[in-house]
């Protein structure tokens, strides 16, 4: 039980820009931070849930709140997951050799897609949200939104083929059991109970808009780059979490 405790920690420490009282660190604990990842997305998303119906609860101006909750996920993981997003636009979206893109992912300077892309995001992650605000319901898909799009990252860094020079997906698949692998999988099914919980039969559209979303996103990019990184989980990520938002926004409209 304490190597779950100290896995889970780590984890949280590593995913997650909330202070920690103390720093624990265990390398025979490093193979269940990948399990870990989707209950730190449980906590992040019930940190978004709870701020989106405080901001609603106190009238906030809709703007003003969907600007927040928009933000507020890429401050809470420290924008980790963004910076692969934007690294990863910049690699494939080069269209130049193999090489030259894998050179592109690990150059620490920001190129002009990374930029175009991070506007975009931004501009369809505020819209997606003023719309989900505007109805008003179903906020609590916000915390399944967050705990499944980790399930997929977790999942995707396990069982696919790392690259070469990603140290990250190495190291965290590193003497990986299959149990790891079924326990992700179960919570992944419990987060979509969950949404069938909250939204009824709605609640599935966005737990499987988060899954289609990142698969077809890491199809993408693994495809193009051969391989997996920690940089393509935090693009797949990203994006999966903007198309559960839209599911969102659209089974509010619909109800």
């Amino acid at each position: 039980m304490i190597r779950y405790f100290k896995g889970l920690y780590m984890s949280f420490g590593m995913f997650c820009a909330i202070p920690l009282p103390v720093n624990i660190w265990d390398d025979g604990c490093m193979n269940l931070m990948l399990p870990c990842f989707p209950l730190v997305g449980a906590i992040m998303g019930a940190l978004w849930w709870g701020a989106g119906e405080l901001l609603v609860f106190f009238g906030l101006h809709i703007v003003i709140a969907a600007a927040l909750l928009a933000l507020l996920p890429f401050f809470l993981t420290g924008f980790l997951h963004l910076d692969g997003y934007m690294d990863t636009n910049d690699a494939v979206m080069s269209r130049r050799p193999l090489e030259d893109k894998l050179h592109i992912l690990k150059d620490p300077h920001t190129g002009a897609f990374s930029v175009i892309m991070l506007a975009v995001l931004f501009v369809l992650q505020f819209a997606a949200m003023y719309a989900a605000l505007e109805n008003g319901k179903y906020l609590a898909l916000l915390a399944v939104i967050a705990v499944i799009s980790r399930c997929c990252g977790s999942l995707s860094i396990l069982w696919l083929k790392p690259m070469a020079q990603s140290g990250y997906a190495n190291m965290f698949g590193q003497n990986a059991k299959i149990s790891h692998k079924i326990f992700l999988v179960f919570i992944a099914l419990c987060a979509a109970a969950a949404s069938y919980v909250f939204a009824g039969i709605w609640g599935f559209a966005v737990a499987g808009a988060v899954i289609l979303g990142y698969t077809g996103a890491m199809a993408y990019a693994y495809m193009d780059l051969k391989g997996i990184s920690g940089d393509l989980t935090g693009y797949a990520l990203v994006i999966s979490e903007l198309c559960g938002l839209f599911a969102l926004a659209a089974i509010g409209g619909i109800n």
